[in-house]
This record gives structure tokens, sequence and C-alpha cells, in this order.
């Protein structure tokens, strides 16, 4: 693996464009574009003021710059070095902008939900959507960018509404049974259409693309509920992770649990898991493991001084560190907060939000738990590579951890005074972005 020397950035992550060629960052109010592979800049854009979200087009040629603070866009392009686009909310404000999967609508989300409006580039004219019921999620579109799906909210009731993108109309009104709709999401074959409760109630139901309610699925009642969803790549399959501290999965085509993967503190079964532990220098590495309150956060220390790590396998029967929440305070710090397919659909990554050093990763050939890894510092960012099977995992510190089926390797990174504290792959996997609080750095990856 290859890095990148680090540069400054100010605002958002860094972003790919779709087609891997380019990578922007914001530095402030300016808007710098760079050369994936060589890191030169290749445009650069000043913008009205600081830019608080940057998102690309799916043809890869304009560049959405939101300003929250002037409730203003602003839009670039790539390939027209002297086109431009402004757009500005003025006195209804600016929540969010995100891009049609045309590449020639924003959609905008007025503050307070009071609209939601769909700019056209191409003709410059408007259409305005009432009712939203969130600014950043609830909006959804199909993967074949014919739908639009955004959860409304009309006197007192929650509404799945789906438009067709061509005409911007309403198709299907859909009044559904919850109690405070938390969000929305197409599976990736385009026929169903994922909406779940509050965490406050456990119900999933899954919609046709038409309106026909396929499911109501109901794991337990009179406790917190559902806390992450995700479809497989097939649409095959959903899991759903909950405050209970398990991972459901279901199939499309009787909607009935495959399965429940569970999160123990004491970890003795199946005997095929192998359990990766990092160790950094100096930790004693053999004898008994040791059982943690909690785990640690990084330790900030000077430069160069940071102690190398190594993963161990430790053997079964294991204690995981296990963060008990206070019971006091709101959004604990419970249950399984994250669940994420690999590109293939051949496992599945959780992660228990009271274990947040650890990651889970499950054999869904087997359909049981194949892979455990335990860091040292909770987990900060973890993600698939897109095109290929292994997993990056970051934690704040200057070393970031990959997976895949061959086994596990820590990397420590070259740059001193840098924490690796958020990671974005490239859409084709050949590289990474790793993100510290104000530089970023690019891992590539050998061919």
């Amino acid at each position: 693996m290859d890095f990148s020397e680090a540069f400054r950035f100010g605002g958002p992550t860094p972003v790919y464009s779709p087609d891997c060629r380019f990578l922007a960052s914001a530095a402030d109010y300016r808007l710098v574009v760079r050369d994936v592979e060589s890191l030169q800049v290749v445009h650069l854009c000043s913008c009205l003021d600081r830019i608080s979200h940057i998102a690309w087009s799916c043809d890869s040629d304009h560049i959405l710059c939101t300003l929250y603070k002037r409730a203003t866009l602003q839009v670039w392009s790539v390939r027209q070095s002297g086109w431009s686009c402004k757009i500005d909310e003025g006195a209804a404000g600016l929540r969010y902008a995100r891009w049609s999967p045309s590449g020639q609508h924003i959609i905008v989300t007025a503050d307070f939900q009071i609209r939601m409006t769909i700019w056209s580039l191409a003709d410059k004219t408007c259409r305005h959507i009432k009712g939203p019921k969130f600014p950043c999620k609830g909006l959804e579109f199909s993967p074949e960018g014919d739908l639009m799906a955004v959860a409304e909210r009309h006197d007192c009731k929650d509404v799945v509404t789906i438009y067709g993108t061509k005409t911007w109309k309403p198709e299907v009104a859909v009044a559904v049974p919850t109690t405070d709709l938390a969000d929305i999401a197409w599976s990736p074959d385009n026929c169903c259409l994922l909406v779940w409760d509050s965490l406050l109630t456990y119900k999933a139901l899954v919609y046709s693309s038409d309106g026909d309610l396929l499911t109501s699925y109901q794991a337990y009642s009179d406790a917190l509920g559902i806390k992450s969803t995700s479809w497989s790549p097939s649409g095959q399959m959903l899991a759903l992770g909950s405050f209970d501290q398990e991972a459901r999965l279901l199939n499309n085509a009787t909607w009935a649990p495959l399965a429940e993967l569970s999160h123990p503190a004491s970890l003795s079964e199946p005997a095929s898991v192998i359990m990766y532990k990092e160790v950094e220098e100096g930790q004693e590495a053999a004898g008994k493991q040791q059982a943690h309150s909690k785990a640690q956060p990084p330790k900030h220390r000077p430069s160069g001084t940071e102690p190398k790590s190594r993963y161990i396998i430790q053997q079964l029967p294991v204690k995981l560190p296990n963060q008990k929440p206070p019971l006091d305070k709101p959004n604990p710090k419970l249950g399984v907060g994250q669940v994420a397919w690999s590109c293939d659909g051949s496992h599945l990554m959780t992660m228990n939000d009271n274990m947040g050093s650890c990651a889970w990763i499950w054999d869904m050939e087997r359909m049981e738990l194949g892979t455990v890894l335990q860091q040292s510092s909770n987990i900060l960012s973890i993600a698939w590579d897109p095109r290929h099977l292994r997993l990056a995992t970051c934690t704040g510190s200057g070393k970031i951890f990959m997976w895949s089926p061959e086994g596990a390797s820590c990397i420590h990174l070259p740059m001193p005074n840098f924490a690796a504290r958020a990671l974005t792959w490239s859409p084709d996997g050949s590289s990474l972005v790793l993100a510290d609080r104000d530089q970023f750095c690019v891992a590539y990856f050998a061919e």
C-alpha cells in the first residue's frame, strides 16, 4: 500500500467523483478538485462562504457546494471551467441538498421542513413538495432512478409518497401505520421499499413500488426497537439491527427471519470463530485476556512515539470489552448500530454500540459468526470495499486496519501527527481517503 502526502482541508470529508477520476475537498470557502492519481489541483473555485457539504453529480461533471449559513447553493462544472450556477433559497432557509440520479435536478429541503424544492438545471424551473418529514433523510431514489420516495407528515400522520422522476408528480401515496416513522430504504433490486418506525417501537414495513404492503415485521414489543438496517446487494435479504443487541435477517420470499445474530460479551462459540485482537508494543501479548469495563479512547502522544500495533489470534472463550450505558441519558450507546454487507453479499459486518472497539464479521454462506476484530480503541470509521471482499477500519490513531478472508493486518501511516478518524473508499476500490480533523491523505492499493 502506498500513501500520498497529507493535504489540508476544512469542512466535509473529501469526496471521490463517481468515475474515480477526481477528488473534491473544501478549504473554508474554496473548492479544490484534484486528480486522484497525481493529486495535482485541476480546478479551484471560490464560493461565497464556508462550504458545508459537497456532492458530485452522477456523471462526474458537476459539483454541488452547500453553504448553509447563506442558504445558498453553488454548482460548478469540471469540464466547462467558466460555467457556474447559484441557487439562493432566501428566507425559506436551507437544511440539505442532494442531486437527482439524472444529474439534471437538485433537491433542496428548507428550514423546519417547510417544503422541498426540485430545481432543474436544464430549464431553470422548480417544483415544490410540501411537508417533508426530515431535512437529511426520509428521501430515497430507487436504484434505477425512476422513482423518488419521500417520507412526509400530514395531519400528524406519516405518509410515504412515491414520485416519478420524469414528471416529479406523485404516483403512489401510502399512509403508513407507524407511530413515528424513522426512515425509508429501497431494495437494490428496485422492487421493495423498507419503512421502519422510531426507536421506541420495533416495526419494519416492506412495500412494493406500487404501494402494496408486502409484510409487517415486529420481533418484539414494549422495548426499544430498530437501530440500523441494510439490504443485501441482491435484495434477497434484509438485516435489521436493534437495541436488544441482535441483528435479524429476513428473506424476501417469505419475509420470515432466517437468523438472529447475537453479540454476547463472553464469546465461546462457534469454535471456528477467528478472534483478532490488536495489541500494542509493550503490551503483554501472551497470557490470559483481561476483561475491560470499556474501550479506552485514543491516547495522544508526542510525534513519533505512538507504539506499533499488530494482531494476535486469541483462543476461545474470550471476554469482550462491554460498556454499560448510563440509564439516565438519551440515545444510549447500546445495540446494533451498524449493519453492512460486503460487495458480493457473502459477509455481513455488524457493530454493537456498547462494544465500540469490536467489529463482528458474519459468514453468510454458513449463517454464523466468522471473525471478530477487537481494536485497542473505539472504532471511529469502518467500511467495506465497494468492489473487493475487504474491510477497512480506523480508530483515530496513526494506523488503519484491513480484513479479508485471507487474514487481518495493521498498517502504520508514514505521516507523523496524522490520526485517521474517517475513511472513504473510491467507487472502484483502488484507493482510500483517510481524514484527520484538518488534513487528509490517500492510500493506494497495488494492483
